[in-house]
């Protein structure tokens, strides 16, 4: 448990690295075992032979001294027998009761005899260890003139042992050797595939410690691979937060910003009515419709902060029919201001905007009513719907007071007004063109503008079609 905790809290280079290491050892070992079995096996049927062949050899030089030779003739060739003999190999000959008449090449000690022959020319291999040293231990009987002779041939293994030593040496060697390469690369290439990890949690560390502003961490890593998708959709996602968050801290802002002016307003007529009111119904009446008025426009700016901070998914099914919405809106605010006149025009094939009907409709009544509030003379609003195969194209032009060229850069921005005197038009907070643009920009739609100073203002609408 306490080793499995100890790698469990190691840094993930040194878990890969270990993995590896561990991984080529395992392969490594597993393959050299089967190797050197394999050697083993193969090396010790070749002494076997070896020993077997030069039985034989034995064998055919006693059977081919004739049937007059003797042991006597036999040992003044001792000589020309040790060239048969490999230099290790000792060679023996015993009567049939036991008795040793011949030694040639004396390096073993004599093995116990093997008299379990059921044939003449069986040859009884068996493998002994004689004073420490593996060996095989060969029997056969041989004729050698008229008698029979039994011959012990001792074949050492000691080439076979040196040489396994030397194979299993140079596997230890190699094997360490591989282990210790493949550990240290891969050390190395951890430390390379892991750089953009640490860069992403060392950037996770400085937006939880200093906020977004310290989230800009420019990844070296392009791969497009499990890493690289990572780091892409941390991007992806650290900017959804960032803006979300944004979002929220402007939502406090704006609020705080433009609630400030009501709430003291209400303040000081609730403080009016409490002190005066009870006495004097003018005063009340007065601070009433006062207050009911600041909660009405709180009530205006408070849906129309939520709107900018909303972040909705879009629908993949919506769609509205432009020219019906802008009936409708002509329609609900034609009780509200009966002296406006409306003027409206088609051209081209009726077709459906890519966009919720909610939304157009906020849209063009946020024109309409900018329309109306800045403007002098009696209300004139045109408005063109234009279709062709790729878009929509809405043109609202009015005859109000006009934009400075200036300002037209910035009418969209959150409560910007273009001078002191707009900050008190009736029922305008300052947000109705900035969620304007948010709604077109959320549908895939675009705004533009034109203006003269007293001659009135154009704005321009592009809408996706409903494909």
């Amino acid at each position: 448990m306490k080793l499995k905790s100890l790698i469990k809290n190691q840094s993930l280079k040194t878990k890969w690295m270990l993995t590896t290491g561990l991984t080529i050892f395992i392969s490594y070992a597993a393959i050299c075992i089967i190797i050197f079995i394999a050697l083993q096996t193969w090396l010790l049927a070749k002494e076997e032979e070896n020993a077997i062949r030069t039985v034989d050899d034995m064998t055919t030089f006693f059977s081919s001294q004739g049937l007059t030779v003797t042991i006597q003739e036999l040992q003044n060739q001792t000589g020309l027998m040790k060239a048969v003999l490999n230099q290790d190999q000792t060679v023996r000959l015993y009567q049939l009761d036991g008795t040793e008449i011949l030694q040639i090449n004396n390096t073993s000690p004599a093995a116990e005899l093997d008299m379990s022959f059921s044939a003449p020319n069986e040859t009884l291999i068996s493998e002994v260890t004689l004073e420490g040293t593996d060996a095989f231990v060969m029997h056969r009987i041989v004729q050698i003139g008229p008698r029979q002779y039994i011959l012990q041939l001792v074949h050492p293994l000691l080439s076979f042992q040196s040489m396994m030593g030397y194979i299993l040496t140079t596997m230890l060697i190699m094997g360490a050797g591989a282990v210790i390469l493949a550990a240290a690369i891969s050390y190395y290439a951890s430390t390379v595939m892991t750089r953009p990890l640490r860069q992403l949690r060392n950037s996770m560390q400085a937006v939880k410690e200093r906020g977004f502003e310290s989230s800009k961490v420019d990844f070296a890593y392009d791969a497009k691979d499990e890493i690289g998708d990572l780091l892409q959709l941390y991007e992806s996602m650290l900017q959804e937060l960032e803006i979300s968050f944004n979002r929220q801290q402007q939502f406090v802002s704006d609020a705080s910003h433009e609630l400030r002016t009501p709430i003291q307003s209400i303040e000081g007529h609730l403080s009016m009515m409490k002190r005066w009111g009870k006495d004097e119904p003018e005063v009340l009446a007065e601070s009433l419709n006062t207050t009911l008025e600041e909660v009405a426009r709180m009530k205006n700016i408070m849906e129309e902060l939520l709107q900018l901070a909303r972040k909705e998914a879009i629908a993949e099914d919506i769609s509205a029919d432009t020219e019906e919405i802008v009936q409708q809106v002509v329609k609900d605010l034609g009780f509200l201001y009966n002296n406006v006149q409306f003027d409206t025009r088609v051209i081209g094939q009726k077709r459906w905007a890519a966009i919720s009907e909610e939304a157009l409709a906020q849209i063009i009544r946020n024109l309409y009513e900018n329309s109306i509030r800045y403007n002098e003379n009696t209300p004139h609003i045109q408005t063109t719907i234009h279709y062709d195969e790729h878009n929509i194209f809405l043109e609202i032009s009015d005859n109000g007071i006009g934009i400075p060229k200036e300002h037209l850069p910035y009418i969209f921005d959150r409560f910007y007004r273009v001078d002191h005197a707009r900050v008190h038009v009736e029922g305008s907070s300052g947000l109705g063109l900035s969620i304007t643009k948010s709604l077109l920009k959320k549908y895939g739609g675009e705004i533009e503008v034109h203006s003269n100073i007293g001659k009135g203002t154009v704005f321009l609408i592009r809408l996706a079609l409903k494909m």
